[in-house]
C-alpha cells in the first residue's frame, strides 16, 4: 500500500506545510474493510520522530513543558504514544483528493485572526446563498454545506457572520449575537474545521 500511498504524494499539488511535524498531504481514503474517511493527512514519519526525540530530552533535562509537574518524561511519551487520530498504511484500500480540503487559493482569501484565537467569515456560493463559518486556526479541513463544493465560493466576507436575519455581519460590530452563532439554536448554522486521521507514510 505504501507505493500507491508514495504515489499519490508525488503527484499531488496539495502540499500542506507544518513546521512542527513536517509537510503534509490532505486526501480522504477508502479502508479495506469498507470504512470510508473523508478527511485524512498523510505524513512522512521523519519529523514527527525528531520531534518526539527533541520533546523527550527536554524533559529530561528539566526543559520541557512539563518539567514543573510530577511524572514529567512520562507525560510527554503518554502524550507522543496517545495523544491524536491515526491509521495505518496497511488499512488502506485507495486514496483520492478530499472534497473537504478548503483550496489554499481560497484560504489566501481569508484574512487573519478576527478576535482572540478566533477567525471568522462568511462564504458567499455562485447562487448567492451564504454560510457563515469559523476557526480556531485549524484550517486543513472544514464542513461542507450539503450539495455545495469549495469549488461554488464567489466571494469571501472576512470578519463577518450571518446574524438571526441570515445577514452579513461585522464581527466587532455585534459580538454578542456572533458567540451565540456556536449555539445549535441559532438561526444560521455556523461551519467549522472537521477532525482529520494522520497516517504516516514511509518513503519508498
Amino acid at each position: 500500500m505504501n507505493d500507491i500511498l508514495n504515489d499519490y504524494i508525488r503527484e499531488t499539488n496539495d502540499e500542506w506545510p507544518d513546521t512542527s511535524y513536517g509537510t503534509g498531504y490532505r486526501c480522504s481514503v477508502n479502508l479495506k474493510d469498507g470504512t470510508y474517511l473523508p478527511c485524512v493527512m498523510l505524513r512522512r514519519p521523519a519529523s514527527m520522530v525528531s520531534l518526539a526525540l527533541k520533546r523527550f530530552e527536554e524533559e529530561k533535562s528539566g526543559r520541557g513543558v512539563f518539567s514543573n509537574k510530577k511524572g514529567a518524561y512520562k507525560r510527554i511519551v503518554e502524550h507522543f504514544v496517545t495523544n491524536g487520530n491515526r491509521i495505518d498504511a496497511f488499512d488502506i484500500r485507495d486514496i483520492s483528493p478530499s472534497r473537504f480540503a478548503l483550496p489554499k487559493s481560497l484560504l489566501k482569501k481569508i484574512e487573519g485572526e478576527t478576535m482572540m484565537s478566533w477567525t471568522g467569515w462568511v462564504f458567499e456560493m455562485n447562487d448567492g446563498a451564504l454560510f457563515s463559518y469559523g476557526s480556531t486556526f485549524l484550517y486543513e479541513f472544514f464542513q461542507l454545506p450539503e450539495k455545495y463544493e469549495f469549488s461554488d465560493v464567489v466571494k469571501v466576507h472576512n470578519h463577518s457572520f450571518l446574524n438571526e436575519a441570515g445577514e452579513i455581519t461585522l464581527i466587532r460590530e455585534n459580538m454578542d449575537e456572533m458567540l451565540n452563532c456556536r449555539d445549535s439554536t441559532h438561526s444560521a448554522k455556523l461551519y467549522r474545521e472537521r477532525p482529520y486521521f494522520t497516517c504516516f507514510v514511509d518513503e519508498k
